[in-house]
């Protein structure tokens, strides 16, 4: 499989340069590409799962982001033409609120839908890999609303994106390569603020925003009854979807963003369905605010969130505007296997520093953070090692060394002592958000771009080009303490949460 994705990268890289040759040099064109990291191969266990689900390789596929559950799913074409959920990965960090992108530098991650095409894959990323939503679409401009550069990558820091662990967006990358190969000309992406359910129609029925996610619910609506990608349209400010020629027009519709709508219909077998799904869900979700299902709180002081696998992992982190737990299962999901690794720069959500409800009385906070010991390693800084030490005096010992010493038992050997006793706790933790940039993708590749992303400066940090597989690396239990030597340095491997975070346990 290896091989032959190689040799499609060399082919569609002779034929780019053929194409320059005929059409002159044009340094927007790009790759998707020709280099080691963007052309991992999809994980055997991914492939197995394709064919259990009867889809083929380079079939289409289509991607949904979730920012409350904190999850992007990885939707993939059947041989039968319908698209079935392949893979769900936990999202290691977004920003912003809940609610769309408004202005540049609201760090707010974009919702709506979006298309992303060969020219929007980025395999030179600062963060590993990593592709452009393409915000803003059509609708955002139509609402003079700005932004650039928001990108789905890796890293798991985010000023505005949707940040994945490396491992992650290696497997996610190479799954819309795949189908690129296999003729898709772009994926939609459609992002949502939560799952679209009667539940959470309920708690958030009086955010401001809920007109726009009513909107694009429209959307969401088509393809879970059609299990077919909506074709998306716009018009007076507002989103179409399927629409299709009017009953005895003579030409297709012709949509502008800013103009009135044209005279167009929707299937008559999608618009029943549509509705009927509607209709039901909009009298289950008055029967739950009937029934008083609280109102979702408003919370300050917090930006973003973060799936609660990846908050278990890091020191005084929560979910922030996630889905999370209390502590205590926080503190248990810390024994799970995280999908990747986290960067020791990573500026998690903190609890909210104050909780305001919509229409409804405050009820009390209930902060999500991940239970760790005080003395733990921060994101922003490398767990410290333990060594032997050889003077007393500067040794952190228990209480009971303590004791024993005072009354002239175990003499002063603190070579001996030391490798039991806990080290010091750290100062309080300062968390520094990275400040990198995405540059452009060089012009060395296989699939022509129309617009390119920006070149923006790399971040000189080095991380390994390739990261396992987030599929088959195998899911280990809780691992056996190896056998030390008094006062050594524990042995951990690097790379890992365990060796950014090995305090945490």
């Amino acid at each position: 499989m290896i091989y032959r994705t190689l040799v499609r990268a060399l082919v569609t890289s002779a034929a780019l340069a053929a194409g320059v040759l005929l059409t002159g040099c044009n340094s927007d064109e790009i790759s998707l590409a020709n280099n080691a990291k963007a052309n991992q191969p999809v994980p055997p266990k991914l492939v197995q799962a394709m064919v259990e689900k009867d889809m083929d390789l380079n079939s289409p596929i289509l991607v949904r982001l979730f920012k409350q559950e904190a999850e992007l799913e990885i939707w993939k074409q059947d041989r039968a033409g319908r698209f079935a959920l392949l893979k769900t990965y936990p999202i290691c960090r977004w920003s912003g609120d809940l609610g769309p992108k408004i202005k540049e530098g609201d760090r707010q991650a974009p919702e709506g839908f979006y298309s992303i095409s060969p020219a929007q894959m980025n395999p030179q990323s600062a963060y590993y890999l990593s592709f452009n939503t393409g915000y803003p679409n059509a609708f955002d401009k139509a609402l003079g609303r700005t932004g650039s550069q928001l990108m789905v990558h890796g890293d798991c820091s985010s000023r505005g994106c949707y940040a994945m662990t490396d491992e992650q967006i290696a497997e996610i990358y190479s799954l819309g390569r795949e189908s690129f190969f296999g003729g898709q000309k772009s994926f939609q992406l459609q992002a949502y603020p939560f799952k679209m359910t009667p539940i959470n129609m309920a708690k958030h029925r009086n955010n401001p925003n809920m007109p726009f996610w009513r909107m694009i619910k429209q959307g969401y609506d088509h393809f879970e009854v059609t299990k077919h990608e909506p074709k998306v349209d716009f018009c007076e400010k507002k989103y179409v979807f399927d629409a299709i020629r009017a009953p005895n027009a003579t030409r297709d519709p012709v949509f502008d963003a800013s103009g009135k709508c044209p005279a167009y219909a929707i299937p008559e077998q999608v618009a029943d369905a549509v509705r009927e799904k509607q209709q039901t869900e909009a009298a289950e979700t008055a029967k739950l605010i009937s029934k008083g299902t609280p109102v979702a709180r408003l919370n300050t002081g917090i930006d973003g969130g973060m799936h609660k696998i990846f908050a278990a992992r890091v020191p005084e982190a929560s979910t922030g505007l996630s889905e999370g737990g209390d502590s205590q299962g926080l503190a248990a999901l810390s024994l799970a296997r995280a999908p990747g690794t986290i960067p020791s720069h990573v500026n998690p959500p903190r609890a909210p520093s104050d909780n305001l409800l919509l229409g409804a009385p405050q009820e009390p906070k209930l902060a999500a953070v991940a239970s760790a010991p005080t003395a733990g390693p921060t994101a922003s800084t490398p767990a410290p090692t333990r060594v032997a030490n050889a003077a007393p005096a500067a040794q952190s010992d228990g209480w009971f060394s303590s004791l024993a010493r005072k009354v002239g038992i175990g003499g002063g050997d603190a070579t001996a002592s030391t490798s039991s006793a806990p080290p010091p706790a750290p100062a309080k933790p300062k968390v520094i958000e990275a400040k990198r940039s995405e540059p452009a993708p060089r012009a060395e590749a296989a699939v022509p771009k129309t617009s390119a992303p920006k070149a923006e400066p790399k971040q000189a940090a080095t991380r390994p080009p390739l990261k396992p597989s987030v599929t088959d690396a195998a899911a280990p239990a809780a691992a056996a303490a190896p056998a030390q030597v008094a006062g050594s340095a524990p042995i951990v491997s690097s790379n890992s949460f365990d060796s950014r975070f090995g305090a945490m346990k």
